[in-house]
């Protein structure tokens, strides 16, 4: 019989149940090179998808350790401030509820003061006997039984703040010597206890309040 016939199958190394003909012109590669497992391009894909895996978790990492600083920052809350002072309330069985400081002294305000705009006429000798309540701090001051919105501060002329109730600013009496004491109600028609809306405090049982002599202003 007349005829090429074809060369003699070569079986590779190693692999068992594939065989490929003859032998590839030199400078190409066989077709079943790209189907072994330590062929060219096989390694380049492994390298990539390792360098790959590699530069996911180092920006993994930074994404973790910025969200961990950014929630600490946020979770901030309060008025940094110290308190300007604190400011509650007490009842007396003669004028009802009284507003006091926060050791419990009677806080009075002055008929020659305004309130709108808040003003203070109570300085040099009347503020000796008259101690302003001034505010000590840059913070809110604390409240007990008595509406924020009604509380704020007004400059004195020497330059110190002072708490004002309603736009009142409010004062200690120096006679009353122990937390409830009423000595500066009514004094000279022009001093009251306040109230906690900043209104005069009166006798609870509609009468009108006293008139002491001797400490008004």
């Amino acid at each position: 019989m007349s005829g090429e016939h074809p060369g003699p199958a070569v079986r590779t190394p190693g692999r068992t149940g594939r065989t490929r003909t003859g032998t590839p012109p030199p400078g190409r590669e066989h077709p079943d090179d790209h189907h072994r497992p330590d062929g060219p391009r096989d390694r380049r894909l492994t390298l990539l998808a390792a360098g790959t895996l590699a530069a996911a978790a180092l920006v993994a990492g930074c994404g973790s350790s910025g969200g961990s600083g950014s929630s600490t920052s946020a979770g901030r809350t309060g008025n940094p401030g110290q308190s300007q002072g604190t400011l509650m309330t007490a009842h007396d069985a003669k004028l009802g509820t009284l507003v006091t400081d926060g050791q419990g002294y009677t806080l009075y305000r002055f008929d020659q003061d305004t309130n709108n705009p808040s003003a203070s006429h109570c300085t040099d000798a009347c503020a000796s006997l008259w101690p302003p309540e001034t505010a000590n701090g840059s913070g809110s001051a604390d409240l007990k039984g008595i509406d924020g919105k009604l509380v704020s501060t007004v400059t004195r002329p020497d330059g110190s703040h002072q708490l004002t109730l309603d736009g009142w600013p409010l004062y200690r009496y120096s006679p009353d010597t122990k937390p409830g004491d009423t000595k500066g109600q009514g004094v000279d028609g022009t001093w009251f206890a306040a109230t906690p809306s900043g209104a005069k405090a009166m006798p609870v049982n509609g009468g009108t309040p006293g008139t002491p002599s001797g400490g008004g202003y």
